[in-house]
């Protein structure tokens, strides 16, 4: 009997047929694929004939077409909704994919087959797009170690395998420990609160199985609870629960695993000739190297820590007053915050979240998609691998474009933060292949589900990776959607959310959930006056975690991470009522894989362009002016890695921007 995973999909449009694959299916699927690949590699590095573009490179992007089923569900389902089983799995694949793609990178045949081709290349005919896919791949190759021979390659392979298991213990620690704690609340200590937040504590209760409501490590739901909650000795207890992830000591503390990563990353540097992992990993992206990278960030920490101690000064008069002595701490932060916004916006979340529900929010970015892209989303009733998740059939002109997936709540089963991911990326090579993509979020449950503003602008975030996606149209996968430098990866997602600030979508999708009535032009005004409170906050706790993971891969490994985060923090002046919004132990984005290591500044090297980009359509009068938005998805949407980051902002914009933007757009321009 075929093993469904592998089968040929009898769905529509090639989902994945969730409701036919057990968990039971993944192994013997993960057996007979890698076999597959295997021998797909094994028989175009034996290739006798001189190489060719053609029995080499696209050779390569034709093969593993079995194990790419086979890790998009795995994959989806080990971080969306894990289990015992999931999380077993996860940890017994995690070594043995290393080695396979070591083993690849690693093929001394194949690897002289593609530097012949590289030596060659200007002799080759190749398109720009073919030339674009042979560099990547050599160089992608050679910062594999291909190059590498004896004790070093064998070195480099262990490093690999050890880093890739260390990541998934990682995951499973942070999960777990998100997973397990809760603080019950009694009915006294829901005084204060806001229904949306009374409501989501006890779709949480449920969730848990416990006979009242709770507090979970869930962001959607522990933020609004420390903004609202007038019991500070809970809001104390579960802000350092929220801090501690990771860093509890026993079998799931995250301290001696984090240390261990960058001792390997420093090494696998070293092998390759790089300094450090800082030098290695940046040299591909567009800011090439640590300095650039600090000075961007530098240049915003001080205008960001000014502005922050100034509201702290703010915020610990007004605890003060209540008769609150001492110094302002990390739990009293948002709280404070929320009242000051109150009186000085007259806003608050209570009164705002009733017009932002979930529904709302999804058919509002459809909507922008639809009128700067001319796509149309369908509701699709398919077998997905969760009862919450939601699909879409995305087409434009009646033409099939992509299947769109949303699994918008937070559950145990659910890694925290929100995410996009490609099931399957277009292509045109070796056959045709529309994506099928997906967006992750951790909202809070309700009936029905309201968001915070925070939420909503996570949902565009999350859309525009996804329509970098969607909207993708190159011929090789491996350069398809987001497959792009990371620090150019989050420009379409940040870029994304700015529309939902365009006053007109605002007043025609954000509407009451019992009255239906839009939002009062008065309140429209005070959200978009207030779209930059707290600026200062929230650009100090991003700052201070993207500078940290700098330090830590720009320089020799620390030996003890946690000693080099405080000392680093306390060179910056990091404000004491500020924490890291990523503290080492929970810091998933960097030790959960290699993605954003030495890159969590990428979000804000995007922000500098996302500000500036949209800047062009304010210069062109109208936030959906489609000479804008065909240039942004000829130029960015549509190209993939098919071209050099800058070289394709700068074909939409016509040059690169400055910081001042980014300062400008945050309010923290002098």
């Amino acid at each position: 009997m075929t093993n469904p995973i592998l089968a040929t999909w009898a769905t529509p449009f090639d989902i994945a047929p969730f409701d036919s694959i057990s968990d039971e299916d993944f192994a013997p699927a993960l057996d007979e694929a890698l076999a597959a690949h295997d021998a797909e590699i094994a028989t175009i590095a034996a290739n006798p004939e001189l190489p060719t573009f053609a029995n080499t490179v696209e050779a390569l992007e034709a093969a593993g077409g079995a194990l790419d089923k086979v890790l998009s569900v795995f994959f989806t389902v080990a971080g969306a909704d894990s289990n015992p089983k999931r999380e077993e799995l996860q940890r017994a694949f995690s070594p043995r994919l290393a080695a396979h793609f070591s083993a690849i990178s690693s093929n001394k045949a194949l690897f002289h087959r593609l530097a012949d081709l590289w030596e060659r290349r200007d002799t080759l005919g190749l398109t720009d797009e073919q030339a674009r896919v042979l560099m990547l791949t050599h160089r992608n190759f050679v910062r594999s170690g291909a190059a590498l021979d004896g004790a070093q390659d064998a070195r480099m392979k262990e490093i690999k395998s050890r880093l890739a298991t260390l990541g998934t213990e990682f995951t499973q620690n942070l999960l777990a420990d998100e997973r397990e704690w809760f603080m019950d609340l009694a009915e006294d200590d829901l005084e204060g609160l806001p229904a949306f937040v009374v409501d989501a504590a006890r779709a949480a209760g449920e969730e848990k199985g416990t006979e009242g409501p709770v507090v979970t490590l869930s962001r959607s739901l522990i933020t609004p609870f420390l903004q609202f909650s007038p019991r500070r000795d809970l809001r104390e207890k579960a802000y350092i629960a929220w801090a501690a992830r990771g860093a509890n000591g026993g079998k799931t503390d995250n301290r001696g695993i984090a240390a261990e990563i960058l001792r390997l990353r420093e090494e696998r540097a070293q092998l390759l000739g790089y300094a450090n992992f800082a030098g290695f990993k940046l040299e591909t992206e567009m800011a090439k190297t640590p300095e650039h990278v600090r000075d961007l960030l530098t240049a915003v920490w001080e205008p960001a820590k000014a502005r922050a101690e100034a509201d702290g000064a703010v915020l610990t008069g007004m605890m003060q007053a209540e008769g609150v002595n001492g110094p302002l701490e990390p739990w009293d932060w948002r709280y404070y915050a929320e009242k000051r916004r109150k009186a000085e916006h007259d806003l608050d979340e209570a009164t705002l979240k009733p017009y932002l529900q979930l529904d709302r929010m999804i058919e509002a970015a459809f909507a922008c998609a639809n009128r700067l892209f001319g796509l149309e989303f369908r509701p699709l009733d398919v077998a997905l691998y969760h009862p919450d998740c939601r699909a879409w059939e995305v087409t434009r002109n009646g033409e099939h474009v992509a299947v769109f997936i949303g699994d918008y709540f937070a559950r145990g089963s659910k890694r925290s933060g929100a995410w996009c991911s490609a099931m399957r990326s277009q292509a045109k090579f070796p056959v045709a292949q529309a994506p099928v993509v997906i967006n992750v979020c951790n909202f809070a449950k309700g009936k029905p589900a309201l968001l915070s503003y925070d939420d909503a602008r996570t949902l565009f975030h999350e859309f525009g990776h996804a329509l970098h996606q969607m909207l993708s149209d190159v011929t090789y996968e491996s350069i398809s959607g987001t497959s792009v430098a990371r620090d150019f990866v989050e420009l379409p997602s940040q870029l994304y959310e700015h529309w939902l600030e365009v006053p007109a979508v605002l007043k025609e999708f954000a509407t009451h959930v019992d009255t239906g009535e839009a939002m009062p032009q008065a309140m429209l005004d005070k959200v978009l006056e207030a779209a930059n409170f707290d600026q200062g906050f929230a650009t100090v706790e991003y700052v201070a975690s993207a500078l940290v993971d700098l330090e830590f891969h720009d320089g020799p490994a620390p030996t003890d991470p946690m000693a080099t985060q405080q000392e680093i923090l306390a060179g910056l002046g990091m404000p004491h009522a500020i924490g890291m919004r990523h503290a080492t132990p929970h810091f998933a984005h960097v030790f959960s894989g290699d993605g954003y290591s030495s890159g969590y500044y990428s979000y804000m090297w995007s922000e500098v362009m996302d500000a500036d980009a949209f800047e062009a359509f304010e210069e062109a009068g109208d936030a959906f002016d489609p000479a804008r938005a065909r240039a942004l998805e000829e130029n960015i949407l549509s190209t993939g890695g098919s071209r050099d980051a800058a070289e394709l902002y700068i074909a939409f914009r016509g040059c690169l921007p400055g910081v001042e933007a980014l300062l400008k757009g945050r309010g923290l321009a002098a």
